[in-house]
């Protein structure tokens, strides 16, 4: 799936298109970091340094929107059954994969956003500040130490052990 993203973006700087892959909630970092670690033409080359600051970066530039505009959306959409039985679905899943977000509010976003696990990303983590009422002033730190750590733990698994002894 990564690949036929991928071609949407043939032509543009292997940076961007790291940080693009990041930004998507599909790929976000877990996909983003091992395209962007990948050697040429299977992914884009970089170092580990630029794959993880690109994709970091990436993925939270649309988090603050998110935050800031998810309890709107949702009302004005909620006013159609469609959307608004897509949401009660979206947020029972989040209610039932977030319970350390419930139990433990911020300290929980992060742990949850950090554990690269499916359905765990930034944007899960960002629906789940909503859902569990986690005000922008606590949730926004909360998900960018997440990312970091998943960033991290992404890009080590990615380059797998001997890629790390290498880094030192």
């Amino acid at each position: 799936m990564v690949e036929r993203i991928v071609g949407l973006f043939t032509g543009m700087p292997r940076e961007f298109v790291a940080a693009l892959l990041s930004m998507l909630p599909i790929t976000e970092l877990r996909g983003a970091i091992p395209w962007a670690l990948a050697s040429p033409p299977y992914g884009g080359g970089l170092g580990w340094q630029q794959a993880f600051l690109y994709c970091v970066l990436g993925n939270l530039v649309p988090i603050v929107p998110l935050l800031l505009l998810i309890e709107k959306a949702h009302q004005w959409l909620a006013r159609y059954a469609f959307w608004d039985r897509f949401f009660e679905k979206m947020f029972a899943r989040t209610r039932r994969r977030g319970k350390v977000v419930e139990k433990y509010k911020a300290i929980g976003l992060t742990l949850f956003v950090g554990i690269p696990l499916p359905g765990t990303g930034a944007w899960t983590g960002a629906l789940a500040a909503f859902v569990f009422g986690i005000p922008f002033r606590y949730a926004f730190p909360a998900i960018v130490a997440g990312v970091v750590i998943a960033g991290v733990l992404v890009t080590l698994a990615s380059m797998g052990v001997i890629g790390v002894l290498k880094m030192f």
